[in-house]
């Protein structure tokens, strides 16, 4: 009964800034990574942020370093992701996701992540 819920997502003008929060239920949240992934229409998933379960440690996608800050909070079973200046290029479908990782700092693979939430959108539009 691992579970992950998305929260935050909606419309903002670019320029503008969202937290996008990921609640988790059923494990401990100190034992998994939890990453960040997204997709936009008629595109591929693309890992946008991870959180490892050991100190904190951080790991951001090279392109998107600089505007965002993923952040972990282990008493309220919920991790963070700060997006500011968000541009019409970020408008995606977020998805968080954890993994009982070995790799410190955590790794952008998708496919090292058991347990996925269900999105929430994104929309950066004048």
């Amino acid at each position: 009964q691992l579970q992950l819920v998305e929260s935050g997502g909606g419309l903002v003008q670019p320029g503008g800034s969202l937290r996008l929060s990921c609640a988790t239920s059923g494990f401990t949240l100190d034992d998994y990574a939890i990453g960040w992934f997204r997709q936009a229409p008629g595109k591929g998933r693309e890992g946008v942020s991870c959180i490892s379960e050991s100190e904190g440690n951080t790991n951001y996608a090279d392109s998107l370093k600089g505007r965002l800050t993923i952040s972990r909070s282990d008493t309220k079973n919920a991790v963070y992701l700060q997006m500011d200046n968000l541009e019409p290029e970020d408008t995606a479908v977020y998805y968080c996701a954890a993994g009982a990782l070995l790799f410190s700092p955590c790794i952008l693979v998708d496919n090292s992540y058991d347990y996925w939430g269900q999105g929430t959108q994104v929309t950066v539009s004048s």
